[in-house]
């Protein structure tokens, strides 16, 4: 698994943004990376120093259209990469805040 793999999409959310100016970053990782693999991606991709990563589990949220038909989003992990105080941004972030 290359590390285009572990890390899927950044999460753009008014609460994940406002982390931001405190180095800190969400992103979408894949169910089965361990941190130390989402730590080696996000130094590698963006060439910034992780101090830490804190990871959590998303239950699908059950959804449904009309009445009886009920679906349900899918699971995913997300990644709370926190950057050291030495270390630049990450600029994909930049314009969104």
């Amino acid at each position: 698994m290359n590390v285009y793999d572990i890390i899927v999409k950044p999460v753009i959310t008014e609460q994940s943004m406002a982390d931001v100016a405190d180095k800190k970053y969400v992103f979408q990782v894949a169910i089965n990376a361990t941190k130390t693999e989402i730590k080696a991606a996000v130094e590698e991709i963006f060439g910034v120093k992780v101090a830490k990563v804190n990871t959590v589990r998303m239950q699908g949220k059950v959804k449904r259209t009309g009445a009886y038909p009920a679906g349900r989003r899918a699971a995913y992990k997300k990644a709370v990469v926190t950057l050291t105080a030495d270390s630049k941004t990450i600029e994909f972030f930049e314009g969104m805040v």
